[in-house]
């Protein structure tokens, strides 16, 4: 069984006997003993003859190989390209998503500075004599400071994702 398969996937790849020989730095008449069921590599060898041909062991050691039809391939083919289209759709996907995420995060940037702006300073008027109201305007006064200072870079930030997100003609 593994004379078989090494000789199946060796010409699957197109090597000949000499030329996996060579990669495998040993002389022709192994690989054709191996073949031909005369000797068996040991599992050093069998482990770089894996590496080699790019074939797990396992396949090596018993599952069959077989040769590929035309109708296979194609079969083959057809199956790639139905899981490519369902990549490129999950990726239209999140990048549409992305899109209008960053979009969001604008106008919902763009509404909090006019909120803002709309309602002034009031809280710096208070009587902040009294502790709840003295929290309150603290928590709202580190709101409207840290939002003024940070919101220009986020929304230049949000603007380059939408830009980056667009869809390309």
């Amino acid at each position: 069984m593994i004379n078989e398969n090494i000789k199946a996937v060796r010409q699957s790849k197109g090597l000949s006997q000499e030329e996996l020989a060579i990669k495998l730095n040993v002389v022709r008449q192994t690989v054709s003993k191996w073949e031909r069921g005369l000797s068996v590599p040991d599992s050093e060898m069998l482990i770089t003859i894996s590496d080699v041909l790019e074939t797990p062991v396992s396949t090596l050691l018993g599952e069959t190989v077989t040769d590929s039809t035309p109708a296979d391939i194609r079969e083959l083919s057809e199956k790639l390209e139905i899981i490519n289209l369902q990549l490129a759709r999950q990726k239209a996907s999140r990048r549409k998503i992305f899109h209008w995420t960053f979009i969001a995060a604008c106008v919902v940037i763009v509404l909090i500075f006019l909120a803002i702006y709309l309602a002034g300073n009031a809280y710096l008027e208070w009587d902040y004599s009294d502790p709840e109201t003295a929290v309150v305007g603290t928590a709202i006064h580190a709101f409207v400071w840290g939002f003024v200072r940070i919101a220009p870079f986020v929304f230049i930030g949000t603007i380059v994702g939408a830009v980056m997100t667009r869809k390309r003609n």
